[in-house]
Order: C-alpha cells, then sequence, then structure tokens
C-alpha cells in the first residue's frame, strides 16, 4: 500500500494530518505541522489520492508536457512540500474524484464512490502503524464541496472511531477550521486601516453560502512557521496561482492580526479543558 512502513517510529508524541489532495496540506494547517515537527513531533501525512483531476492552476504551467504527466508532477510536487514541512507522507492509494459539473456523474472507481467502511478499514491499518495521538482532518462539509474533500472527512471520521476496537486508539480528533470568513475579514479590515490593497474584500463579498461556520476551540500559535507553509505551498508549483490572493496580504501583518491555526476538537477531550493552545493537550505520553 505504502513505499514506507512507520511501524519503527517511535517519538513522544505522534500527529496524523489525513487530506484529500497534494496541497491540502500546505494550504490547511501547514504552520501547525511544521511546528510541531520542529519541536520533535512525528507527523504524518495521509493523502487520499494522488490528485490526478486537479486543474493545473498555475498559467505558467499550463503545458500539455505538465497535464500528460500530471499524476508524477503532483508526487513529486507532494514529496518536495513534505520535505519543506519535515513531516513524513504516505499516500492512501485512491484516485482523484475530480470536481464534476452540476448533473454530472463521479468517475467510475474514484474515491468518492469508495465504500466509506472499506477505505476507513484502509486508513485503520495506517493509524495502528503510525500510532498517532492526535488525528487532524475535514468538518463534515470538507471544508468546502469536493467530493473527496467531504468522503476524506467521512472516511477519517470512521477509521477514528474504529480504532476503539483496534489495538491503538487515538486521544483526540480535530476539524480544521481553516481559511475562515473570520480570518479574511481580519486581515482584509487590518490590511484597508493601513491603507494597503486588498483582494480579499471580493472574496468576503462573494463568500459561499456553503462555507462553514466554526466554534473554534483550539489556537495553535504558528506564526514562525507561515514562511515555511507558504513555501510548502509553492512547492505544489501546479496548484500555487502566484496571483492568488492569499499570496497578496503581508505576512508580517497576518503575524500580527492572526498567529495561530484553529481547529474544532470533534472527538475525546484527553481530560484537557477549553479553550486549548495545543492540539496535544492533556494528552498523556504513552508508546
Amino acid at each position: 500500500m505504502s513505499e514506507q512502513t512507520f511501524r519503527s517510529v517511535r517519538s513522544p508524541m505522534r500527529l496524523m494530518a489525513v487530506h484529500a489532495h497534494p496541497d491540502d496540506e500546505s494550504s490547511k494547517g501547514a504552520a501547525t505541522l511544521a511546528r510541531y515537527a520542529a519541536q520533535g513531533v512525528e507527523v504524518l501525512v495521509v493523502t487520499c489520492t494522488g490528485g490526478e483531476r486537479g486543474d493545473v492552476l498555475n498559467a505558467a504551467l499550463d503545458r500539455p508536457e505538465i497535464r500528460a504527466d500530471l499524476p508524477a508532477v503532483r508526487r513529486r510536487e507532494m514529496a518536495a512540500a513534505a520535505a519543506v514541512l519535515g513531516v513524513r507522507q504516505q499516500f492512501l492509494g485512491y484516485t482523484d474524484s475530480g470536481l464534476p459539473g452540476e448533473g454530472e456523474p463521479l468517475p467510475e472507481g474514484c474515491f468518492a464512490l469508495q465504500p466509506v467502511d472499506e477505505a476507513a478499514e484502509r486508513l485503520q491499518t495506517v493509524i495502528q502503524e503510525f500510532r498517532p495521538h492526535v488525528v487532524v482532518t475535514y468538518d463534515p462539509t470538507g471544508g468546502y464541496p469536493h467530493p473527496d474533500h467531504v468522503q476524506t472527512h467521512r472516511v477519517a471520521l470512521a477509521a477514528f472511531e474504529g480504532a476503539a476496537a483496534q489495538a491503538w486508539q487515538p486521544a483526540k480528533l480535530y476539524y480544521l477550521a481553516a481559511l475562515s470568513r473570520e480570518w479574511f475579514t481580519a486581515l482584509h479590515r487590518a490590511m484597508t486601516d493601513r491603507e494597503i490593497p486588498s483582494a480579499l474584500g471580493e472574496m468576503l463579498d462573494n463568500w459561499p453560502d456553503w462555507a462553514p461556520e466554526f466554534e473554534v476551540t483550539t489556537r495553535v500559535a504558528c506564526s514562525e512557521y507561515f514562511s515555511a507553509r507558504d513555501a510548502a505551498l509553492r512547492a505544489h508549483a501546479t496548484q500555487a496561482d502566484p496571483g492568488h490572493p492569499f499570496f497578496a496580504h503581508p505576512r508580517d501583518l497576518e503575524r500580527e492580526v492572526w498567529p495561530t491555526e484553529d481547529y474544532v476538537l470533534a472527538r475525546g477531550s484527553a481530560g484537557g479543558t477549553l479553550p486549548e493552545t495545543d492540539l496535544f493537550a492533556g494528552v498523556p505520553v504513552t508508546g
């Protein structure tokens, strides 16, 4: 199933992030991963699909030879991003579902069409090998309505809950509260107050009605790792449009206005109290 095995990996604490495609780990919670990895936590990113049906969002790389080799390109980008963040990475082995238009069917054999229990069993195998104390993934909306993101939530939740019958049960499951409306609003206001041109206002004016609203329980201070986050995202060169508003705001301003990445505690507590500033709050060091 994987080029790597993690049975021999043991450190005081271990964190697993379950994502849908290559690049998702770098656009959602990447600074948190880099922070914990730098502190000696064993961090594993599990990528459910290879991103084979993703669009090439960087116009400079939208070339026939890139599209013809996109599965391999995205694997190389994923390896480069993982190296930047200092984390391990493993593909779960499913095929990208793409983003069909309204009324269009999902492609045969794609991740979103797999039985949740079968995919969860595959992820449970990884959990039993890596033995994470904490698992991070998407909320029930998937963060946005891509079928692979919604399926990733279902599979990660089922695998976490199913681990109770296995040898290793993670202590906590968190949902990412990344790129929230509050985040965009805070940065946009800070920029306009300082008379810095902001491209975020248009995004807020067209905020989608499907976007989730979060009751954040946990804010992880990680501003010193925003540069690693940005470098990891740029490593996914086919997906990182240099003109995207995400790259336009001053990073020093972001560190001042919103120095955390945010999470919702969905399962478990480990005896900790809310709100938290650490994903491992209350988690005992175990094998």
